[in-house]
């Protein structure tokens, strides 16, 4: 599949799983902020993109959890250095360039735009051959 497949594809999933046009979703938008994703449509999403591209994601591969309660992740609110480097290592499709800029908790769904769900989708796509 071509990139511009992939991100078709990823469009009509979220548009399906979060009930919002098409056309509102762009590259650079973020789940929750611009599409209004909440935690349980995590779930859904990635069943969705499973049973739609024909592959597996393992547990906290695509939407990782348990990072904002380890105190050498999180310190005051901001994502430490070593959290970041958590982050990268669990989340390698993603782009942290603002997000370490201003790394506050508050502001890590930032990360989870539509451009980077394609980069993972891309990614497994290539890797099952």
């Amino acid at each position: 599949m071509t990139r511009d497949e992939i991100y078709s594809k990823v469009r009509e999933i979220l548009a399906d799983t979060l009930s919002v046009d098409e056309d509102d979703i762009q590259p650079t938008s973020t789940l929750k902020g611009d599409l209004g994703a909440e935690s349980i449509d995590y779930l859904d999403i990635s069943f969705q993109l499973e049973k739609n591209f024909g592959f597996k994601i393992g547990q906290n591969e695509l939407f990782p959890q348990g990072v904002a309660q380890d105190p050498k992740y999180v310190k005051e609110g901001k994502v430490t250095p070593e959290g970041i480097t958590a982050l990268v290592e669990r989340l390698p499709h993603f782009d942290f360039t603002k997000f370490r800029q201003d790394p506050q908790l508050s502001r890590i769904h930032e990360i989870f735009t539509v451009d980077a769900i394609v980069n993972f989708v891309q990614a497994k796509v290539a890797a099952k051959g």
